[in-house]
C-alpha cells in the first residue's frame, strides 16, 4: 500500500497525527470569523481574520499555544469534525474527507505544490483583515462570498 497517499485508504480515525495535520492545504478559511444566522442556522463567512493569521503565508503565528491565546480557537479531531464541519469551508480537506469525497487537484497532497492553494484562489492570501481593532458590532458588515 502506497503510504505517500495515505488519505486514500485511511480514515480520518486511522490516521496518525501528522497525517491528520497534512491534511490542512493551508487555505486559512478556517480562520476568519463567521457568523452564525440565529434563524437559519447559516453560516456567514467574513473577511476578519482570526489575530493570530499570518494572512500572507495563511498560517497561524502561534500554533502551538493558539488554543491559550485565543478561547474560542478549536481544535480538529477526527472524533469532532462531524460536529463542526458545518463550519468548515466546503474545500477543506477535513470536511471533505469526512464526507467520502476526493480532494481537490489543486491540494498538495494531490499535486505536490504547496502554493496551488493560493495560486487556484482558494485561500485567504492578502483578502483579510486582522480582528484585531474590528469591533463586533460592525462583523455584519464584513460578510463576504468569496471562501465558499
Amino acid at each position: 500500500m502506497n503510504t505517500q497517499s495515505f488519505w486514500r485508504h485511511k480514515s480520518l480515525d486511522e490516521m496518525s497525527f501528522e497525517e491528520w495535520e497534512a491534511l490542512c492545504d493551508g487555505c486559512g478559511k478556517c480562520c476568519l470569523v463567521k457568523l452564525e444566522d440565529e434563524d437559519t442556522g447559516e453560516i456567514h463567512y467574513t473577511d476578519v481574520a482570526c489575530e493570530l493569521l499570518d494572512a500572507g503565508k495563511c498560517r497561524c503565528t502561534d500554533y502551538p499555544s493558539r488554543q491559550k491565546r485565543v478561547s474560542n480557537c478549536m481544535t480538529l479531531t477526527p472524533e469532532n469534525i462531524n460536529d463542526v464541519k458545518h463550519w468548515m469551508p466546503s474545500s477543506c480537506a477535513y470536511r471533505l474527507l469526512a464526507d467520502n469525497k476526493p480532494l481537490p487537484q489543486w491540494h498538495y497532497l494531490e499535486c505536490g505544490d504547496r502554493q496551488a492553494v493560493h495560486n487556484a484562489g482558494k485561500s485567504v492570501r492578502d483578502r483579510c483583515v486582522s480582528e484585531t481593532g474590528i469591533e463586533i458590532d460592525d462583523l455584519p458588515d464584513h460578510i463576504v462570498r468569496w471562501p465558499r
